[in-house]
């Protein structure tokens, strides 16, 4: 059974402490619109695992942060071919920290995010 190009599955999601230590420790980052994006290549081939974080500071409610995680998690299932690199079998953890103060629309969000998927796919060259 192969992976539909639009799926999601839980070998994509960045799991375990170590992991996310090492990406935010060793990992470089960039900032663009609303968002700061960390990458770090792994060691393993295959796919990209990713990280979204909504921190609680900006939003009290659990409520409002699961609604823009899964905001982006949907813009970044249905446009991650762009941070996938054809020419290297290298994969990259990478995290998307959402610091806007407002709770964007799926289009802005989903915008913003392209934006950085296509910075992500000329840095990894």
């Amino acid at each position: 059974m192969g992976l539909s190009k639009y799926s999601f599955p839980k070998k994509e999601k960045l799991t375990g402490k170590k992991k996310i230590e090492e990406l935010f420790k060793n990992g470089s980052s960039f900032y663009l619109n609303d968002f700061q994006v960390r990458h770090l290549r792994s060691d393993q081939e295959g796919l990209n695992q990713i990280l979204i974080s909504v921190p609680k500071r900006n939003f009290k409610r659990a409520v409002d942060r699961n609604l823009l995680k899964r905001r982006i998690r949907e813009a970044y299932r249905l446009n991650k071919d762009l941070a996938i690199r054809k020419h290297s079998q290298r994969s990259y953890y990478i995290g998307f920290i959402y610091l806007s103060k407002e709770i964007l629309t799926f289009h802005d969000i989903q915008t913003q995010l392209i934006k950085c998927l296509e910075r992500l796919g000329t840095i990894n060259k």
